[in-house]
């Protein structure tokens, strides 16, 4: 079918699968779970296999994770040649397939790891397994081809990560003006979003300095500093003090902060702010959907919802295996409601 009437097609389709995905207020299901077998049933309509729970709560993501490729993938399809910018969204997951090779590698492990399979829009030779080279023979990463020492794979990871963000960035500049400032704008605030969250814990975890916090963020163009659009918000909050309110209370995303309450100390908490700033973008992405019929929009925010599904997921199932509490879990995934800052 032509652009048009494919774009009328997916948009009609995806609107249709998010009808029925647990995103939204229907995501309350999945925390409502009380065991994996009831999950299983939620999410799959084959017979549960009998499995120990470690194994079974592991096939549950798995078949979710195969179910969320299955579904983009199909959606894909439907144009003869579907923007760059879609296709590179689901490379994530061959950046990420190769992270866990050079590990498996690196540990001298006989059998390739578990990975998620993006079929034709792949662009790694995973049946030549284990020879690194012909692995990334020819495509983006081929300059991937020594197996990594222990004390290099953060660094090689890291480089994979910076990658894969502006291979990503690169492909949203490929769309035309009219579609392409609103994807921007997502992309760009995730990409802003993951530096914040990245910067936070370096600097409250491990006490790195903001000269060391800076090296390993994502930048669009290192010269900008401040201004640049991925690690600027970043930057500018390395100087504060993370048990100084005082020093927080006026900052750009200061929402996503923990709660304050007169006359009690209070401390930063990286985990609480990225929860906040996940479900802050996941909102964004649920309306941009909407916002934007007929355009690349349509699967980029499906993409990031549907994401955000499968991580909830995950997390649901890794719950019910370690019998955490209902409300521990919804925190963990960042669905349980934000307590206002006083």
């Amino acid at each position: 079918m032509d652009r048009s009437a494919a774009s009328a097609y997916i948009y009609a389709k995806a609107s249709g699968m998010l009808a029925k995905s647990f995103v939204g207020p229907r995501a309350s299901q999945l925390f409502a779970a009380k065991s994996l077998e009831e999950l299983w049933g939620l999410l799959f309509s084959g017979e549960m296999p009998a499995l120990p729970e470690t194994l079974l709560a592991r096939l549950i993501e798995q078949n979710a994770e195969k179910a969320f490729i299955r579904d983009y993938s199909s959606l894909l399809s439907s144009f003869s040649k579907p923007d760059d910018v879609l296709v590179a969204l689901l490379r994530f997951f061959d950046y990420d397939n190769l992270k866990e090779i050079g590990a498996a590698l690196c540990y001298n492990e006989r059998t390739p790891p578990v990975y998620a399979d993006i079929g034709s829009y792949s662009m790694l030779n995973y049946k030549a397994w284990p020879n690194l080279e012909r692995m990334t023979e020819g495509s983006p990463v081929s300059w991937y081809t020594k197996v990594p020492k222990p004390s290099e794979q953060t660094l090689m990871d890291t480089k994979l990560d910076a990658q894969y963000v502006h291979e990503l960035w690169a492909s949203v500049q490929k769309l035309p003006a009219y579609e392409r400032e609103p994807v921007a704008d997502l992309i760009q605030t995730e990409i802003a979003f993951n530096n914040i969250i990245w910067a936070l814990r370096l600097k409250v975890f491990y006490f790195l300095s903001p000269e060391e916090i800076s090296s390993r963020l994502v930048f669009a163009n290192p010269s900008d500093g401040r201004r640049d659009v991925f690690a600027g918000a970043a930057l500018k909050i390395l100087e504060k003090n993370t048990d100084s309110w005082e020093d927080w209370k006026d900052w750009k995303y200061a929402d996503a902060l923990n709660p304050h309450e007169e006359g009690v100390i209070w401390e930063l908490d990286p985990s609480y702010v990225e929860l906040s700033l996940r479900r802050m973008l996941n909102a964004k992405a649920l309306h941009a959907f909407h916002k934007h019929p007929f355009t690349a929009m349509v699967l980029v925010s499906w993409y990031k919802i549907k994401l955000h599904e499968l991580d909830c997921i995950r997390t649901v199932a890794e719950g019910l295996r370690l019998n955490a509490e209902p409300a521990q879990v919804m925190a963990a995934a960042g669905e349980s409601p934000i307590e206002k800052k006083r």
